[in-house]
């Protein structure tokens, strides 16, 4: 998908508007994701086909998605939680999804009230539906650092979901810090035993919240094993509604300047995704909190 240093998976508006209180027009949705394609963002998560019940602010997605304009070379997946989801999705003219689990069982019941097992049961036929369309899949494993249920979480239960995710066949598993609580430290535990795990690097993105201010220090952390792929929010907005204390994903642009900071190669233009935050701070009514959409970047005179 990119020939760049490093992957930016943006997950902005799905994860990044699910748990927002005001109701967000479906127009300014689908501009905020030509934005993003206009900042070469290439990898878009569009939308999610969770009931709508559950999840008011993305009870568009058959809208959304059916109206989208699609850029050559850019994806989009979309959240789809069973089979009656997926059906919407592919009537939407969906062609790549996601799944969601976590490592913590409490979080699970809380989060989708099903097991983590019974989770995994109800990907298998998605997941073999999405394989014969050849579709992009991916698997998220949440709560990978810590739950607001149960605690801390340790490795060996995130190394069990993620393994069960690739023998399910999915291309990529996503490792979320959901309620932001991880430090370098503990990314180095995590991702050490995946790999020792015989998951390859390559097979895995990371999802940092920047809740307690270590979200580029995990990015940080992560590189240095080899990660490449890391999601992140334009406008730093989002959080799970059902995890308190979650808002505030890793916030692209802040990801973005780091990544430039660093020499590392990703096809984001900084001023560009600039736009795209302020419109969706806009959009929502209130002003960037993020440290790059409120400094700007910087270029030496």
């Amino acid at each position: 998908m990119s020939d760049h240093d490093v992957r930016v998976y943006e997950v902005g508006p799905r994860d990044g508007l699910q748990n927002e209180r005001g109701a967000i027009p479906t127009e300014a949705k689908l501009r905020f994701i030509d934005l993003l394609a206009d900042a070469g963002l290439r990898e878009i998560e569009a939308t999610s086909f969770v009931a709508p019940r559950a999840v008011p602010q993305l009870a568009d997605a058959d809208d959304l998605l059916t109206r989208m304009e699609r850029r050559a070379g850019v994806r989009y997946p979309v959240l789809v939680p069973n089979e009656r989801g997926l059906a919407r999705a592919e009537a939407a003219g969906a062609d790549a999804i996601c799944v969601f689990t976590a490592a913590s069982e409490a979080f699970t019941k809380a989060n989708i009230n099903v097991s983590i097992a019974q989770s995994i049961d109800a990907f298998r036929p998605v997941l073999a539906r999405a394989r014969d369309h050849g579709w992009w899949t991916r698997g998220y494993v949440s709560t990978a650092f810590g739950c607001p249920y149960q605690g801390e979480v340790g490795e060996a239960a995130v190394v069990a979901v993620a393994r069960q995710l690739v023998e399910l066949g999915v291309d990529e598993v996503s490792i979320g810090d959901t309620i932001g609580v991880a430090a370098p430290g503990d990314v180095r535990r995590v991702v050490g035993a995946l790999l020792h795990a015989g998951i390859a690097a390559d097979r895995l993105a990371m999802h940092f919240h920047d809740t307690r201010g270590t979200g580029l220090a995990n990015v940080a952390a992560a590189l240095e094993l080899g990660i490449r792929c890391f999601d992140a929010s334009t406008g730093g907005t989002g959080g799970c509604p059902y995890a308190p204390g979650a808002a505030g994903n890793l916030a692209t642009e802040d990801l973005v300047y780091f990544l430039d900071r660093e020499g590392l190669t990703h096809g984001v233009e900084l001023d560009a995704l600039l736009v795209a935050a302020r419109h969706i701070s806009e959009t929502l009514g209130r002003p960037l909190s993020t440290k790059v959409g409120q400094a700007g970047g910087w270029r030496v005179p």
